[in-house]
């Protein structure tokens, strides 16, 4: 059964607007926390045209999520600003290596932030994303399927920077090396839950929202195994909390009160 579906025509099938729903938040909240973790290097990045390069990503990034918000928005989840600012971290659906803090310390105190988490993380993401967009052109929903394509214009290129920045730091010193391969180590115990599609996985595929999380994850795992100089062993790894299904640390907490700091000082005001 083929299906090709508007906001109006989703709201009258009960089974496939949850489906649906869940599936936005999975986009909103990963490039939200995505787009929050990179602001917090806002002045930190090894060099001055980093900080440029990094801050427009982060910023594109973000307006991915507004993007998305506003597709619930239009299924009368709520509010785009209230869905991204005041939802409780047990609503959330991103992925929790993506909430991670970026090292110790605060951006105001002591920020003793890790350029090798930040490099493996955005790789890690942007390639699994460009996947997920890609596969997201062929849904089912229009809107959906309209917002990937013109997303997809502009991903490509935050992909090619974090691959620059993979290539060099490979080719550079032992060191450097050494501390890819504690964070790569690190992310294969950490970020099967990004390839998964939650509880609602089935649902999402039977009504042609997105390809399959198997598919996905072959076609991620392919990617990194040509881009890598290094990949474990062994498979990825069921973690404890699962984001997909709401399961979080206390480090998306953190990020989400300090993202909506602003916000929750007037939620009146007009920007």
């Amino acid at each position: 059964m083929n299906f090709a579906m508007t906001p109006e025509e989703a709201k009258t099938n009960e089974a496939y607007c949850r489906a649906l729903i869940e599936l936005l938040y999975q986009l909103a909240d990963d490039d939200y926390i995505v787009a929050y973790r990179g602001s917090e290097w806002l002045g930190l990045a090894p060099h001055i045209e980093e900080d440029v390069a990094f801050s427009s990503i982060t910023q594109n990034t973000m307006g991915h999520a507004v993007m998305f918000y506003e597709l619930l928005e239009q299924l009368g989840e709520g509010d785009a600003d209230t869905l991204a600012h005041e939802r409780d971290p047990a609503l959330r659906r991103n992925s929790v290596y993506l909430e991670k803090k970026n090292g110790s310390g605060t951006y105001l105190d002591e920020p003793h932030y890790d350029w090798a988490l930040t490099v493996i993380r955005h790789f890690f993401y942007e390639t699994f994303k460009k996947i997920r967009l890609e596969a997201l052109t062929q849904s089912s929903y229009v809107p959906l399927a309209k917002a990937a394509q013109r997303v997809l214009m502009e991903q490509p290129y935050h992909l090619a920077h974090w691959k620059t920045w993979l290539c060099q730091l490979q080719q550079s010193t032992e060191e450097a090396k050494n501390r890819l391969m504690e964070r790569i180590d690190e992310a294969w115990l950490e970020i099967l839950d990004m390839l998964e599609l939650g509880l609602k996985g089935g649902e999402m595929v039977e009504y042609q929202l997105i390809t399959d999380e198997a598919t996905i994850q072959q076609q991620w795992v392919k990617e990194m195994n040509k881009s890598l100089f290094y990949v474990p062993s062994q498979s990825l790894q069921k973690q404890e909390g699962n984001g997909r299904n709401g399961e979080h640390t206390d480090d998306l907490q953190q990020a989400l009160s300090t993202c909506s700091e602003v916000y929750n000082s007037d939620r009146h005001a007009v920007w």
